[in-house]
């Protein structure tokens, strides 16, 4: 029995293919959700759109500060690993949700796979760095999207016959659900947008939101590339962003603003900008597949592959830097390569569970 747990809007997503798997195999699993994202538009929309099952249990966790949380979700995911006594434990990414599924798993000696393991930006300063290191430490099965996350593991000392290279689930998830979202999807229109034509924004990350100069820097760019490009710059807001913009007193001059959009509408809205803008590592690279360039407003990233095939660039959050690298990718030839996998990703993994599990 496989035990998935996951409690993020990203984990929902890239999830999807491998419970799609589980169900198209009819494999014995269950899910956890640990309720770390817990509004609907964050979290019961995803299950909606994607038509997931809805999870066997429900944490309600909630929000909180990194060690309250982590512990609150330890404490949950251990009670239902002690009831259910799964063969393996399935986490991804680098969340706290995942870390405690991971830790819970492991105190119990219970196998733990880590999906998209492998993942550096070698900046420490990032909660989520520190999970991923620790999930890959404990980890038993990790599946790298791509070789260089492998070396990564490598490089770490972690056993090589641990790891496999997958791919990454978010292009099936991407190619699964595209044209699905053009079929459905109205935001073009309900926004009042033509394809190429505005740049779409995503800011969630604690490092730009909790410091009120980063979070005015990137503001205060999106407001001269709305006037000297005469484009629509969108921005679907995440409900932290906009209680650190209201706390901090800031102005969106010139940015047409969203509440969080269900998970086709928000992929409709990526095929077809004309640039992303993103503090997140999933949108760097559903951008990359999907053709469009991007500009990471970060100081380093843990998706050196897009930067590899020149999909993405890294901008930081000063204006003076934003705005001339959203110029160059604007004029980018979007001719990469997909260095992210086939979009079977979810088959690998679950083969790869399974074979462990016999």
């Amino acid at each position: 029995m496989i035990a998935i747990v996951l409690g993020t809007r990203p984990e929902i997503i890239k999830m999807s293919p491998i419970i799609r798997e589980c169900e198209a195999k009819n494999l014995d699993y269950f899910i956890i959700h640990s309720g770390q994202h817990y509004s609907y538009d964050m979290d019961a929309v995803f299950f909606e759109n994607l038509r997931l099952p809805d999870p066997k249990y429900r944490l309600g966790v909630g929000s909180g500060p990194h060690g309250q949380q982590t512990g609150r979700m330890l404490a949950g995911i251990e009670d239902v690993l002690l009831k259910e006594s799964p063969d393996y434990v399935v986490v991804l990414g680098d969340p706290n949700t995942p870390l405690a599924g991971a830790l819970a798993a492991a105190k119990l000696h219970i196998p733990v796979c880590h999906v998209e393991a492998g993942r550096r930006s070698h900046n420490r300063k990032m909660p989520e760095e520190i999970n991923r290191i620790v999930i890959d430490h404990i980890s038993d099965c990790l599946c790298a999207p791509t070789e260089l996350t492998k070396e990564n593991l490598l490089k770490e000392g972690i056993d090589a016959e641990k790891i496999v290279v997958t791919g990454d689930p978010i292009v099936d998830t991407v190619s699964e659900n595209l044209v699905i979202a053009r079929e459905r999807s109205t935001i073009l229109q309900d926004l009042g947008l033509t394809s190429k034509g505005y740049i779409l924004v995503t800011v969630h990350r604690a490092e730009n939101t909790e410091l009120k100069e980063r979070l005015q820097g990137i503001l205060t760019a999106l407001g001269a590339l709305s006037d000297s490009l005469s484009l629509p710059v969108v921005f679907p807001v995440h409900p932290r962003t906009e209680g650190k913009i209201r706390e901090f007193g800031l102005r969106m001059n010139g940015i047409l603003q969203t509440g969080p959009l269900g998970y086709l509408d928000f992929l409709h809205l990526e095929a077809n900008a004309g640039l992303i803008l993103t503090d997140s590592g999933c949108i760097q690279e559903e951008s990359c597949i999907l053709g469009v360039p991007c500009v990471t407003l970060r100081d380093d990233t843990e998706r050196p592959e897009t930067l590899m095939v020149g999909s993405n660039v890294l901008a930081g959050t000063d204006p003076h830097h934003i705005l001339p690298a959203a110029l160059k990718m604007l004029s980018t030839k979007c001719k990469w390569q997909n260095p992210f996998g086939d979009g079977s990703a979810g088959k690998h993994i679950v083969q790869h569970i399974h074979s462990l599990e016999a």
